[in-house]
């Protein structure tokens, strides 16, 4: 059994960045009875982006 370990909060910065109004419905539609957050959302997809152009070199 794997054992647990309470997860450490990294380190954050706030940024500020403007989205175009359709992409900011689409996802709020995307996380609608998810249990996530607008940050979570866009923090995955650009991780997952990351990890696409690291592939791709």
């Amino acid at each position: 059994m794997k054992k647990f370990k309470i997860p450490s909060v990294p380190p954050t910065t706030n940024k500020c960045i403007r989205f175009p109004n359709d992409i900011i419905d689409e996802v709020e539609k995307a996380i609608e009875g998810e249990n996530c957050t607008f940050t979570a959302f866009v923090v995955e997809a650009v991780r997952v982006a990351l990890e696409n152009i690291e592939d791709e070199k």
